[in-house]
C-alpha cells in the first residue's frame, strides 16, 4: 500500500490552509491523522465586555466622550470568545498602562457566541 503523497504548500498557501491540505492527505490514506498539525494555527480571539443595540442616528451621534451603556453590570464577568465561540470568562486586568484578562473559568463545552 502506498501512501499518498502531502499536497505541497505554495507560498500563498494560509497556515491554515497548508495544515488542512496535509488533514486531507491523512485522511485520504486511512492513516490517522496527528492534532500536532494543528498546534501552529493562528485563531481570532475576542475580550466582550458587553454588548448593545444602537440606531444609525444614535451611532452617528457619538463622539469624544460619548458613554455607550452595554448590558452588563460593573463587576460581571467577561467573555473570552475564540472563533467566535464563548470559550472562558473573565475579569479585566490593569497592569502598568496595559489593560488585560485574568481568565476565572474555561467553560467545559464551547457556546456560540451570544447573537
Amino acid at each position: 500500500m502506498s501512501e499518498s503523497p502531502v499536497p505541497p504548500v505554495t507560498p500563498e498557501a494560509t497556515p491554515t490552509e497548508a495544515a488542512f491540505g496535509e488533514l486531507e492527505a491523512a485522511s485520504a490514506s486511512g492513516a490517522p491523522a496527528s492534532i500536532d498539525l494543528l498546534l501552529d494555527l493562528s485563531l481570532p480571539v475576542a475580550v466582550e465586555f458587553g454588548r448593545t443595540s444602537m440606531t444609525v442616528q444614535e451611532v452617528l451621534q457619538l463622539g469624544r466622550g460619548s458613554v455607550i451603556q452595554l448590558d452588563r453590570l460593573a463587576g460581571e464577568p467577561i467573555d473570552i470568545l475564540v472563533s467566535d465561540r464563548k470559550l472562558a470568562e473573565g475579569e479585566v486586568v490593569v497592569i502598568g498602562e496595559h489593560f488585560g484578562v485574568r481568565i476565572t473559568r474555561v467553560l467545559a463545552l464551547p457556546t456560540p457566541a451570544r447573537p
